[in-house]
């Protein structure tokens, strides 16, 4: 089947290369019963990926189930995926098959599947190993034949360093990936999404349709998009209901996305132009490159501890330090031969640049007192929500790999 009929046929819009090449992947794996991993952001559009690996496979006339692991109780994902028998724990007032024994001879997906508990990761690789499993209070091994599917959002080799994922289940998992960009990666599709989008909702609660203006098509395409295809289809619901004018401009467009003035530059320059307004370029220029330095000290120390305190004896290891010194040596270097940072006496850079060195040690203290309020917040979240890290990073306003992240920084256990 070519890639604009699997298009029409599974309602997914959009011309992207890098989406066509998702889907010509998906295409490719389909027949086979290899194990996929399907990966990108939140509301890119992933639950579409395995539906199409199902439907264009010779299992399509068996069943097919998709799993949220994010969404199932620890305490009993096992019993849902495996089964149980009749009074294996409190409640288990009769004996009940799994999804795994229910989708005998289908497809199972498992969304969110870096939410599984390092337990229930263990019957998994068993399963895709042997196509074997035990229900909960059984001793009795069961075979199934399925083929799993699986998707996350989050970075799982993250999950693996962090000994939250076992690696020998991931490369199983991931024997062919497929990653779903994200839609700013796909400008090209957002005003056809927009417009398919606006155009099923008119319809829907019977209203005029909605036209764009150039510079409101403009902003829609610029814009950064953190919830995808999701957040878009959402706003372009909610223009709809709510406004009169069918007509719509930048400003109508504006009033529906947040911060839709900051920009989509690099984190490091986007957090300090943002946290230095009323500073000149070339005050943030300065800026940019004291905080360079001073990471980079800070990972130096940070690698000679751990260099020194595992006892490392190989000679590869020091040229990690050499790397780094050589950086901050690059850095002093732009300093020096960059016109833009000579201080003379036609400009104040030198008074900058004692700012900025004298500010030093008072940006350390504060920096560290931000950590601990940082860290005391991501403990009482995690304890507010029984460590259920999503909705933890859903109260804290962050991703969930930026909780991941942050926990593994602060060694919060």
């Amino acid at each position: 089947m070519e890639i604009t009929s699997i298009k029409q046929r599974f309602g997914i819009i959009g011309n992207s290369p890098l989406l066509d090449r998702a889907i010509d992947i998906a295409r490719q794996v389909a027949p086979t019963d290899i194990s996929v991993l399907i990966t990108g952001e939140s509301g890119s559009g992933k639950e579409s990926f395995p539906k199409i690996i199902h439907h264009l496979s010779k299992r399509k006339h068996g069943p097919y189930i998709a799993v949220n692991c994010g969404a199932i109780p620890e305490g009993t994902i096992d019993s849902e995926l495996f089964g149980h028998e009749k009074g294996s724990f409190t409640g288990a007032h009769d004996a009940r098959k799994g999804y795994f024994e229910e989708v005998n001879g289908g497809t199972i997906f498992l969304d969110e599947v870096s939410e599984l508990p390092l337990l229930t990761q263990v019957r998994l690789l068993r399963v895709l190993e042997s196509g074997e499993f035990i229900k909960v209070g059984s001793s009795k091994v069961q075979k199934t034949d399925v083929r799993i599917i699986a998707a996350t959002n989050v970075d799982i080799q993250e999950r693996v360093a962090a000994g939250k994922f076992r690696e020998d289940l991931y490369y199983r998992l991931n024997t062919v990936p497929i990653w779903v960009p994200p839609l700013r990666e796909r400008k090209e599709d957002i005003i056809m999404l927009f417009k398919k989008f606006s155009n099923d909702f008119s319809e829907k609660y019977k209203m005029p349709p909605l036209t764009l203006s150039k510079e409101a098509e403009k902003l829609l395409i610029n814009y950064k998009w953190t919830g995808n295809v999701r957040q878009l289809k959402n706003m372009a619901e909610q223009i709809c209901v709510i406004e009169n004018n069918r007509e719509i401009d930048e400003k109508t467009i504006e009033k529906y996305l947040p911060d839709h003035r900051s920009s989509n530059l690099p984190v490091l320059l986007k957090d300090i132009t943002s946290q230095s307004e009323g500073l000149n370029e070339r005050e943030i220029l300065y800026k940019v490159l004291f905080e360079m330095k001073r990471d980079v000290t800070d990972l130096k120390k940070i690698v000679m501890e751990m260099l020194q305190s595992n006892n490392f004896k190989n000679p590869e290891n020091s040229q990690i330090i050499d790397r780094l010194s050589d950086t901050e040596e690059k850095i002093h270097q732009i300093e020096e031969k960059s016109g833009d940072f000579k201080p003379d006496q036609d400009n104040d850079d030198s008074e900058i640049i004692e700012d900025y060195e004298s500010s030093d040690s008072e940006f350390l203290e504060e920096n560290l007192s931000l950590q601990k309020k940082e860290k005391d917040l991501i403990i009482k979240a995690l304890k507010k929500h029984n460590n259920k890290r999503r909705r933890a990073a859903q109260e804290l306003g962050i991703s969930e790999r930026t909780l991941y992240r942050k926990i593994k920084e602060y060694d919060i256990q």
